[in-house]
């Protein structure tokens, strides 16, 4: 196919349909059509059961495509790593947040005391969502992995849970910059996940307006966003034939260097 042709087949590929939820369809050269689905991990109660709409995206794919197959394995908190003290890792600012933050939501600082600053960092995360109502039975990724299975719709991972478990332990200084942008951007974190949940609720954002507040330094941004994106643009493009829901957390469909912009620009 020439350039031109190709260019002019992934414009027109650009669906102009509006879907209820967080959603953009891409067809790739090859023949190749993707539904992108902005996943949340974590859901409230009434963004179950999904749409019938999406259910039926769902049953006529040839596969469903997820970050990984969460459904499967144990905790993501295990660990062998044991650190020193968590007051003697940071300042005694983020230190007394810590503090305040653990009490407010029931978190035993006996329990983190000694856990890698990115797994503090997820603990305290987790917890800020459960507080804002959000579960993970109802998380979007969890509902479509469970109905594929049902269906017998194949599941393929991205990366899988193990290949992201790598990509906190090789963080900088166990993970510290993950803890600090946790605690900087705290309340800024959970006006994402309630602008989140309304792109579910009450209406999906349109690709050409949003504006998302920055949650992670650049240099996060990098290892958590970019990098992955491009890893998954590679994957994408290796794909047979056929038609997939592509289920991905929604900040890498909307966020800066998105996934559709890669694609886009491929």
């Amino acid at each position: 196919m020439g350039l031109l042709s190709r260019i002019s087949a992934f414009f027109s590929s650009l669906s102009a349909t509006r879907y209820p939820w967080p959603a953009l369809d891409i067809v790739l050269p090859g023949n190749r059509h993707l539904h992108l689905v902005g996943s949340i991990h974590m859901g409230t109660s009434d963004m179950a059961p999904l749409s019938e709409r999406l259910i039926a995206k769902l049953r006529d794919a040839d596969a469903l495509i997820v970050e990984a197959d969460i459904t499967e394995g144990g905790s993501p908190f295990s660990h062998d790593i044991e650190e020193i003290p968590l007051e003697e890792r940071l300042s005694p600012a983020d230190w007394q947040q810590v503090v305040s933050l653990a009490n407010e939501m029931g978190v035993s600082i006996s329990a983190i005391d000694t856990q890698p600053a990115w797994q503090v960092a997820l603990v305290l995360q987790a917890h800020q969502a459960q507080r804002l109502g959000l579960r993970p039975d109802f998380g979007i990724d969890f509902q479509l992995l469970e109905a594929a299975k049902a269906m017998s719709v194949p599941v393929v991972e991205l990366e899988g849970a193990q290949s992201q478990m790598d990509i906190l332990m090789q963080l900088p200084d166990g993970g510290m910059p993950l803890l600090s942008d946790t605690l900087t951007h705290w309340h800024t974190n959970a006006r994402l996940l309630q602008m989140m949940i309304g792109w579910w609720l009450e209406s999906p954002p349109q690709q050409e307006n949003i504006h998302l507040p920055n949650t992670f330094g650049d240099e996060l941004y990098d290892v958590l966003m970019h990098r992955r994106n491009r890893q998954w643009l590679d994957f994408l493009h290796q794909l047979p034939a056929g038609r997939y829901v592509v289920a991905v957390g929604a900040l890498h469909l909307y966020g800066e260097g998105n996934l559709p912009e890669l694609l886009k620009n491929k």
